[in-house]
């Protein structure tokens, strides 16, 4: 069947991209060399896209064009040809964004401005265990609580989670490189600080680890890939330097899949502390493997698309995916410039709660962030929260759907009213996945085209290497016409979200991760049970844009009627636990 005719206009700059990729070889054979008309230019290649490329780009594209269109059409594309090799010419950093930003703001609400005073409602009586071995479990808001009162100093603290990294790190494979030296001289700094009284916070004093595609200066940043096992970024991240500023002691850079994708990195697979059998899923896979095993009290992982809550269901640990523009991406490796997210994986909701307040805002470099307030309270009124969950989600039949329903019934008993909700689903979702390889193709064109993907470990279909070559295939009006339906999904998200406080999902449930990946919007990830092999399942709560903190006190007053975060490992617990 013959397909509808569009015109050379309309169509050119959809096969721009397409067929320029496929022509590269075929004009630098020698056959293709110097045949010159009257006009000057090269002929054979010409000739070759009327008859070839073209051709083979309509039945790529679903397109047809006549012989005229073909005709007028291939001189433009043999001369573009030239136009991106002279693109090519010019060196392009990771981290160089395009001049254009993704706004997960839909058209019409006004955010609140105004920053209140919080009242965490720490615990103030907190002891030191008998066994110190048992520290490793403590939450941020215990440990802040000893160093604070000064039970313990940060650089006890330190040297006992460095002891745990050098114990168990290669038992999980989740640790690229210790910070060792730079740790103790943030915990010397530390308790200096506040044997002073210059106390700056829960953070101070307390190491944490960082997923290794944060730059730090002097140390490595490998991006858990071959190709960059021995790159040294001359700067610090945005993330990285809020902590310090809050006293963090930076202890660790964790593995991550190679170029933020699975538990694989050039070294081995890192696995999953309930069961060493298996992978703890990507990826921020060392970042949730060495918090779950008590190795960090805190870490930072980023999600394009399940990064964060991926491998805190696997690990059982409690993740925050903030809003896009939340958190500054500055001295971050770039996979997707309008979706990337940086946001911290813990024990707890609440200590979720305490990192977040630490990250967040502008910094003056990452030009996607807002400048809102996060007003948490810890203790929000239940009856006046308006709490949806994903009917349709829920009632499929999936691995762990018994867990989630006890999920529902807890929410109950807790005086919560569940209202069915429905997410968008006019939109063609899957195809528009096709934003995130485009964006990712283009922070790795370099080692596409050198040919060092080859270094990668993983060379299967659904691998980086491949979805790189085959996203140089993605004509550029394609690329634009999946953003402006995700503006569409924007608006939708927005007239479901506007009626709710809270939507509670299955964390794998529908199309919601997508979509909520799509559109920005946060997402807190708990621990809600066990699986028959003993390992941890999740539940997520979904939150309208730029108010994690409603989610994030929500997962609070849940995981304190549950208890599903104090369940630890067995192999990393000590003998007292």
């Amino acid at each position: 069947m013959k397909l509808p005719s569009y015109s050379a206009s309309e169509c050119f700059s959809t096969l721009v991209y397409v067929v320029i990729m496929t022509l590269i070889p075929l004009i630098t054979f020698p056959s293709c060399k110097a045949k010159k008309g009257e006009s000057g230019e090269d002929n054979e290649p010409v000739v070759l896209l009327r008859d070839t490329v073209i051709s083979d780009a309509e039945n790529h594209m679903g397109l047809y064009f006549d012989e005229k269109e073909k005709e007028l059409m291939a001189q433009d594309l043999a001369n573009n040809t030239r136009r991106y090799e002279q693109l090519r010419s010019y060196t392009l950093d990771n981290n160089t964004p395009p001049a254009f930003r993704f706004d997960p703001a839909p058209v019409g609400p006004v955010f609140d401005k105004t920053q209140n005073q919080i009242d965490w409602m720490l615990p103030d009586d907190v002891q030191l265990p008998e066994n110190r071995d048992d520290l490793a479990f403590y939450t941020v808001a215990e440990l802040s609580q000893l160093i604070r009162n000064q039970r313990i100093t940060s650089m006890e603290l330190t040297r006992f989670y460095l002891d745990r990294l050098h114990l168990y790190g290669d038992t999980l494979h989740c640790v690229i490189t210790l910070t060792e030296e730079l740790a103790i001289q943030q915990a010397a700094r530390a308790d200096e600080e506040i044997s002073q009284g210059k106390y700056r916070g829960p953070l101070h004093g307390i190491p944490y680890g960082v997923k290794d595609l944060f730059s730090v200066e002097g140390y490595k940043t490998t991006w858990g890939a071959t190709p960059y096992k021995d790159q040294i970024i001359g700067e610090t991240a945005t993330v990285v330097k809020k902590l310090e500023e809050a006293g963090a002691v930076l202890v660790a850079k964790l593995s991550m899949g190679a170029l933020a994708m699975g538990d694989v990195w050039y070294e081995d697979t890192t696995r999953n502390p309930w069961n060493l059998e298996q992978g703890s899923s990507g990826s921020s896979a060392g970042s949730a493997s060495a918090t779950a095993a008590g190795l960090v009290a805190f870490s930072i992982g980023t999600e394009t698309l399940g990064s964060i809550v991926s491998p805190s269901t696997r690990c059982g640990t409690s993740g925050l995916r903030p809003t896009f523009g939340r958190v500054s991406r500055s001295g971050a490796m770039a996979l997707s410039w309008t979706m990337d997210k940086i946001g911290p994986i813990c024990r707890t909701a609440e200590d979720c709660a305490l990192v977040f307040q630490a990250i967040l805002g502008p910094d003056g470099v990452d030009q996607t962030l807002v400048d809102l307030p996060f007003n948490y309270d810890p203790s929000p009124d239940l009856s006046r929260l308006r709490v949806g969950y994903y009917k349709e989600a829920f009632e499929n039949d999936y691995q762990n759907k018994d867990n989630d329903q006890r999920t529902l019934r807890v929410l109950k008993k807790m005086g919560i009213k569940l209202i069915p909700v429905t997410f968008p689903d006019s939109l063609p979702l899957s195809s528009m996945r096709i934003i995130l390889n485009a964006e990712a193709a283009a922070a790795f064109d370099d080692l596409t085209r050198s040919s060092r993907d080859s270094l990668l470990v993983r060379q299967n279909r659904w691998a980086w290497p491949n979805l790189f070559r085959q996203a140089r295939f993605i004509p550029a009006v394609e690329y634009i016409q999946a953003n402006r339906l995700r503006y569409v999904l924007v608006q939708e998200m927005y007239q479901m979200m506007k009626e709710y406080d809270v939507i509670v999902t299955p964390s794998y449930g529908g199309n919601q991760l997508l979509i909520t990946n799509l559109t920005g919007h946060p997402v807190v990830v708990i621990p809600n049970g066990f699986n028959d092999n003993g390992e941890p399942t999740s539940i997520s709560f979904i939150g309208n844009l730029y108010d994690e903190a409603t989610i994030l006190a929500f997962a609070r007053l849940y995981q304190l009627e549950t208890n599903f975060e104090d369940s630890h490992p067995p192999l990393f617990k000590t003998s007292s636990q």
